[in-house]
């Protein structure tokens, strides 16, 4: 037997309007006979007000054979589109006339629904309310009889949750399928927002037909903030320390926990994290702390007392002071002595933020702890969030402070090595190059300011004998203290070997056998040390530069004519993979030639093209420009990208030539008896020179070298005097045997002439050339004849030696 619902429909007069199968079985009456008439025919006897009032009670009716029928009918309105009530639906349940409140005695599943745990209800196909049991009734907050018959979006408010949930409802309907729907959003009742997981599925009649959808939800909003302090963690390891910059970090823990876990967050350090030298200890009394970072939910951080920057200084009472030394998160909630404190101090400090403070009811302190040392504390303030710092906010603080710790750790540690490695890379560095009239020089030296560190970008300026002059620039591999300290070495061996007058590819090869030991000593083999470098010798005198590269890129030169190219040449092996060969280039420079060196974070780039980054160097070198220095800055503009990711070093060097009026040159026939003669000679040229003061030591100087020449070298001999900043002497000969200072006994006749030379002179000594040596000496000039030197603009080109029988 097909049991049905017992449903009719009464307007507001009181007429039936529709009358289901179910009430006919239960009074008997066909649709026919019932529809369009009055309900108050089947009444038995009248209904009582409770029963009108209520919409629901026990009515008897009078059954069609004439017997009375005893029902439990429940009402709800039902609302036409203009909001006006225009009828009931009444639903009826057989009732036991002996029971005094004429209810039935409700099944097991009835009270299972009715005193369920979660909420619970039923709407029929157009999403009204059919059933709700108790629970769901003290979330709304109404009894179940508000709520029959209403529609749903009239019974909440119009958010987006709720929307949800209806369109859910819905799909239930038109699919026939259960659903899961989560959802976080408040209830009438509740006093703040609840995640909720509600299972909704069809209910179907006799027929397979949906007539209504049963819903139950579950509160899952421990879970809901579970998952969400595990999503925050999960961020946090990835949004937290993206950069080796403490500010940055600490700006990056406030943009993670506001707004989502506090209305207002601040970081403070302490002092000794800003210091080069400071040690990790906290005041046994008050604690001075620098706000680095700060933020809130309303724009500009009103509620804040102290300003970025700013220090404060929190009393051994107050939550930040007992998390430093507990080294464990504090909370402290409205109405505790140190919370009131706390607002309190913050409201004298900062009376304009007072009306944003209003309503801070929770906060927590959380010690900032890394590898055992504290750094500072994170504070977290809740104002308009209504809940609480509880036990598992706590947990998630110290975790959060602890991964931001170690990330401010680690920014703090990498700011100390890169400004141990810039001070000691600027320590080795020229600091001012020195005077020379060989070249005109400027550089720029940028450090990265990549994660990897500081590099071992170098470059130099040697003065050397016969007015010549060294440019160097090298790079070495790595990043951090220990490329500099390698970048130190090479650079004092680089000038030690110049000093030797080494030629250029002659000293590549002992450098590179330098860094080959310097790696074996280090780690037992050769490890990954190298460097590149490249060395350049100007001679003014001849106008000729001789270079040599070890892995290094070839330098630029522009001529006086306007046209710039790289100069062509073959780089050797990077120093320090040992055993290969350097080649030396050699080339004329004209006068006011600008060579260009530099290292190759200026053209290398994982994005760039070297080749394209070559040609801009060249075009930016034929800029116009006023000075080297405005030279310099132009190309680093035009060439360098926005980000450079490697240490930039660039040299330029304006050449300049030694006229025939500041070089005189003699061959010297190889007889003791000609000694006078040379002597003769150079004082005659030091009187063309307007030099009268200086013939007497130049007289010695000249007879001691060129006897030395005689005596104990080989022809051809040469004498040369080169007038420059200083006043120089060189004796050339054949031999390759270098003289050295020895000291000369009582009753020797010889062996004094170079002690004699060196007291005299400024200072002495030797090269090798490619047919013997040159023995050279330097005497200071007066003031004014340097400065008549350097007032000289053009050079003459050079006249051909003269020759002394």
């Amino acid at each position: 037997m097909v049991q049905h619902d017992a449903t009719a429909i009464v307007d507001v007069r009181g007429v039936v309007r529709a009358w289901s199968d179910g009430a006919r079985d239960l009074v008997g009456y066909t649709v026919e006979e019932v529809v369009n008439r009055p309900a108050a025919e089947l009444l038995v006897e009248d209904i009582e007000a409770d029963t009108v009032t209520n919409l629901s009670g026990v009515v008897v009716l009078r059954h069609r054979d004439g017997s009375s029928v005893p029902l439990r009918l429940s009402a709800c309105a039902l609302i036409d589109e203009s909001g006006e009530r225009c009828g009931y639906v009444i639903t009826a349940d057989p009732a036991d006339p002996g029971d005094p409140a004429g209810s039935p005695e409700p099944t097991l599943a009835g009270q299972a629904f009715q005193q369920a745990s979660l909420p619970m209800s039923v709407f029929d196909t157009t999403q009204h309310y059919m059933r709700l049991n108790d629970r769901a009734c003290r979330i709304m907050g109404v009894p179940e009889e508000a709520l029959l018959g209403q529609h749903f979006p009239e019974s909440v408010e119009d958010r987006p949750a709720h929307r949800g949930w209806l369109d859910h409802l819905r799909q239930v309907v038109d699919t026939g399928r259960p659903v899961r729907y989560e959802s976080f959003t408040g209830a009438p009742a509740l006093n703040r927002e609840h995640s909720w997981t509600t299972d909704m599925w069809p209910l179907r009649d006799a027929d397979g037909e949906v007539h209504a959808v049963g819903i139950a939800s579950f509160d899952s909003t421990e879970q809901y903030w579970a998952r969400q302090r595990l999503a925050l963690l999960n961020e946090a390891a990835a949004s937290i320390g993206t950069t080796l910059d403490v500010v940055r970090t600490a700006e990056e823990l406030i943009e993670l926990l506001v707004p989502r876990y506090a209305d207002f967050a601040s970081v403070d350090l302490l002092e000794w994290v800003f210091q080069a030298e400071g040690l990790p200890d906290i005041p046994a009394r008050d604690i001075v702390l620098r706000r680095v970072a700060h933020g809130s939910g309303t724009k500009g951080t009103p509620e804040a007392a102290v300003h970025v920057g700013d220090t404060d200084t929190y009393s051994p009472l107050s939550p930040p002071a007992k998390a430093l030394r507990s080294g464990r998160a504090v909370v402290s909630q409205a109405g505790e002595p140190d919370f009131v404190r706390w607002v309190a101090a913050r409201n004298t400090r900062s009376p304009a933020g007072r009306a944003y403070r209003v309503g801070a009811h929770s906060m927590l302190a959380a010690p900032l702890r890394a590898r055992g040392t504290t750094l500072g504390v994170v504070v977290a303030v809740r104002i308009a969030n209504p809940e609480d710092f509880g036990e598992d906010d706590t947990v998630l603080a110290e975790d959060l402070a602890s991964r931001a710790a170690v990330c401010i750790d680690n920014a703090r540690r990498f700011a100390r090595e890169r400004a141990t490695a810039l001070a000691l890379q600027h320590s080795l560095l020229p600091r001012g190059l020195p005077g020379q009239a060989a070249v005109e020089v400027a550089h720029r030296y940028l450090p990265s300011d990549s994660l990897a560190g500081i590099g071992g970008d170098w470059f130099d300026v040697i003065p050397l004998s016969g007015s010549r002059v060294a440019l160097v620039v090298g790079d070495v591999v790595g990043h951090g203290i220990p490329s500099t300290a390698t970048m130190g070495r090479l650079c004092t061996a680089v000038r030690t070997l110049a000093d030797v007058d080494l030629p250029p590819d002659e000293l590549l090869t002992h450098l590179d056998d330098l860094v080959t030991h310097l790696a074996s000593d280090e780690s037992g083999e050769v490890a990954e040390l190298g460097a590149t470098c490249l060395y350049a010798v100007y001679d003014p005198v001849s106008r000729r530069l001789n270079l040599a590269a070890a892995g290094h890129p070839a330098p630029a030169v522009l001529l006086p004519d306007g046209s710039a190219t790289l100069v062509e040449m073959t780089a050797g092996p990077p120093l320090g993979v040992g055993g290969l060969p350097f080649e030396a280039a050699e080339l004329e420079l004209p006068a006011g030639s600008v060579l260009a060196l530099y290292t190759d974070g200026l053209i290398e780039d994982r994005d760039r093209d070297v080749d394209h980054a070559t040609a801009e160097l060249c075009r930016a070198l034929c800029a116009p420009a006023d000075s080297l220095d405005t030279l310099c800055d132009g190309v680093l503009k035009a060439v360098l990208p926005e980000e450079p990711g490697d240490d930039v070093a660039l040299l330029l060097a304006r050449t300049r030539a030694l006229g025939a009026d500041q070089v005189a040159t003699w061959d010297i026939t190889p007889d003791p008896e000609h000694v006078a003669a040379a002597r003769q000679a150079a004082t005659e040229q030091l009187t063309a020179w307007g030099l009268d003061e200086a013939a007497f030591v130049t007289e010695l100087v000249v007879s001691e070298l060129v006897t030395n020449a005689i005596r104990y070298g080989a022809p051809p001999i040469q004498l040369r005097l080169i007038r420059d900043r200083t006043l120089i002497c060189e004796v050339s000969d054949g031999s390759s045997t270098s003289p050295h200072l020895r000291r000369a006994h009582a009753y020797d006749e010889g062996g004094r002439g170079l002690l004699l030379v060196a007291q005299l002179t400024h200072r002495w000594g030797s090269r090798q050339t490619g047919r013997g040596k040159t023995i050279w000496a330097e005497q200071p000039l007066p003031r004014t004849d340097i400065f008549r030197g350097l007032a000289r603009n053009r050079v003459p080109e050079l006249s051909p030696g003269k020759s002394v029988p």
